[in-house]
């Protein structure tokens, strides 16, 4: 029995599911507060049980989550004392992972969807293992591709060893660890490094070109100085259309249904992967364009005249191209943005960054700081979701329990924008638009 302390978490629970279909045991505890993650998991028929010191056996293995140890949760300290094998997280998956041709994607921002992306077409095309942080996952042995999001904190993404990886772009994140840009970049160097066959690497990004490997390294995007370019590029309400030379040579022509410049970068780090194992582009295409999304990525609900987008967006950069999506599908419609912050320290140094970008919305309005981790108000002092809302445009200070204060926007796009819980808000609203 493989029993996960902390498995509504999302990267825990697609290790769950991936685990589960390849016919382990699995069980796992959480706090009993519901998460989007937790569906999926009872679907499966995946026992969730309340922490209890009482739930640890010493047959057990242990996949112990990265928020939880001895010092905060009784299930770990049990473990522990009962000399149980313990695995972390990510040290399960680069077991597991090892067994197929596995493919990483890692990235400040994209990884989720690129790898959802890159997951379904290899999936239609031929068959593809995944393990997403969206709380997606599955595998067989039978498959030979195995898509995995690699996460950069606290350079968890070292344990893995890829046959290809792919980098969507590095930004300064999780201040709470990393000290600087450069910190970031050299994790990513060594990430890249781990590397066995190729590197495939936005080459628009700022930071990417500065990776010194030992690997080969192929850039994608649209300047015209990558391996993998998107030529032609259209702009319209119904997607993006394009043509790719990979090494001066015509791949093919994509017309896809998606919206924004990030749309169309991520779906360029597929082809590549797709073009150099091999794919046929029209077959490429075709798979491209059945893509329903990653789960809390631009997920969308009309109700008259009104759209209500879910979104993960919890960086300046994310809520910018989220924003920017909603502008190019929608652009007769106002455009309100909805952040509720994630943690002091993403506060206290992107806050500036964070009034820009949802400054890109006719309306804004902000809640409360959600705290992480171990943030502690103490530790920030003047920190708070103020310091984002004085330097917007038309912002306006909004709570989880208050989607009245929404009803006034008419033929209006309202975009939800948070890791944590900010659907409950959304979901209030929806009620009330119904």
């Amino acid at each position: 029995m493989y029993h996960f302390i902390g498995i509504k978490g999302t990267g825990m629970s697609s290790l769950a599911l991936v685990m589960h279909s390849l016919g382990y045991e699995v069980q796992g505890s959480d706090k009993e507060t519901h998460l989007f993650t937790e569906d999926k998991l009872r679907e499966a028929g995946i026992n969730i049980l309340p922490f209890d010191e009482n739930n640890i056996t010493e047959d057990m293995f242990i996949i112990q989550g990265n928020a939880f140890n001895e010092d905060n949760n009784v299930e770990v300290k049990k473990a522990t004392e009962l000399g149980c094998r313990i695995y972390h997280y990510e040290e399960m998956v680069g077991k597991l992972t090892r067994m197929f041709e596995t493919i990483t994607v890692a990235g400040c921002h994209g990884k989720t969807t690129t790898t959802s992306l890159l997951a379904h077409v290899l999936t239609e095309i031929c068959g593809c293992n995944y393990l997403i942080g969206d709380g997606n996952g599955y595998a067989s042995k039978e498959n030979k591709y195995f898509a995995l999001e690699a996460c950069e904190y606290k350079r968890h993404f070292l344990a893995y060893t890829p046959t290809y990886a792919i980098i969507t772009n590095i930004d300064l994140d999780h201040t709470d660890y990393y000290k600087d840009i450069d910190d970031v970049r050299l994790a990513y160097m060594e990430y890249a490094n781990k590397a066995e066959k190729m590197v495939i690497a936005c080459g628009d990004d700022p930071y990417t070109h500065s990776l010194e490997t030992t690997k080969p390294i192929f850039f994608y995007g649209l300047d015209d100085d990558n391996d993998i370019l998107a030529k032609d590029v259209e702009y319209t309400e119904k997607g993006i259309s394009f043509d790719v030379i990979i090494e001066d040579n015509y791949y093919g022509h994509f017309d896809l249904p998606f919206y924004g410049k990030h749309m169309l970068l991520n779906s360029l780090a597929v082809i590549a992967i797709c073009a150099y194992e091999r794919l046929e582009a029209k077959e490429v295409a075709k798979a491209l364009k059945t893509f329903k999304g990653a789960e809390r990525r631009f997920n969308e609900e009309v109700i008259g005249d009104v759209v209500l987008v879910d979104d993960y967006a919890h960086h300046p950069t994310e809520v910018r191209s989220t924003i920017r999506a909603a502008k190019q599908k929608y652009p007769e419609k106002e455009i309100v943005a909805v952040l509720q912050p994630h943690t002091l320290a993403r506060v206290q140094d992107f806050g500036e960054d964070f009034a820009e970008s949802l400054n890109l919305a006719d309306t804004q309005y902000v809640l409360p700081v959600t705290l992480d981790r171990e943030d502690k108000y103490e530790d920030y002092p003047g920190v708070d979701e103020n310091i984002i809302l004085n330097k917007l445009n038309n912002g306006n200070l909004i709570h989880i329990n208050e989607p009245q204060k929404l009803l006034k926007h008419k033929n209006a796009v309202i975009i939800f924008m948070s890791p944590r819980n900010i659907y409950d808000l959304k979901n209030a609203l929806k009620e009330l638009l119904e």
